[in-house]
């Protein structure tokens, strides 16, 4: 797919490019970042230079994973990096990370349920899914004021630093933001 930008009423959400890597550099200093997501630890500029010069361009020429960066949408800093990646099978997952100085301000939620709905009206997934460490309250409180149903704890359920954690996950599914799917969606519960 072709790189595109999404915006909302507040955002611009747009592929992270190398005007990014000195912000994401910056950010990613964050020990809750580094202890809560997948990125390197230590965090070195080597690793956004890589990070945005090679593995975002080829996750957009691979259809594999699509990464953007959440800036305000009258213009100014980066505020996070949001994206949206292939969990086979059948599924996408959802990862993101907000800088420091603009936690708490509801740009991720918004973010990510712009993302949302474009993974279910362009890619044509069916089902979101978010998953985070146990403990990780904040990605949590995110993924659940986006709509996110939390769906349980998977045990050893995400390899972190080496070692498996417990991973609580949750799934979006498109009639939860009030769209259709194809096919249509049959609970065991209604």
């Amino acid at each position: 797919m072709d790189p595109l930008t999404l915006t909302t009423e507040r955002l611009l959400l747009r592929p992270l490019d190398r005007r990014d890597i000195e912000a994401t550099y910056e950010a990613c200093q964050d020990p809750a970042i580094q202890r809560w997501t997948t990125v390197p630890s230590p965090y070195e500029r080597i690793h956004a230079e890589f990070f945005i010069d090679t593995m975002v361009p080829e996750g957009w020429r691979t259809d594999s994973a699509y990464n953007f960066a959440v800036l305000p949408l009258a213009g100014g800093p980066l505020l996070g990096s949001i994206n949206v990646h292939r969990n086979p099978p059948g599924a996408w997952e959802t990862g993101f990370w907000t800088a420091k100085e603009h936690r708490g301000r509801g740009y991720t939620t918004e973010a990510v349920t712009a993302l949302a709905r474009w993974a279910f009206t362009t890619l044509g997934t069916g089902r979101l899914e978010w998953r985070a460490e146990v403990g990780n309250d904040a990605s949590r409180a995110v993924a659940e004021r986006a709509g996110f149903r939390i769906e349980g704890v998977l045990r050893a359920g995400l390899l972190h630093r080496d070692s498996l954690r417990d991973a609580w996950l949750g799934a979006l599914l498109p009639g939860d933001l009030g769209l259709r799917s194809e096919p249509p969606y049959v609970s065991a519960t209604s």
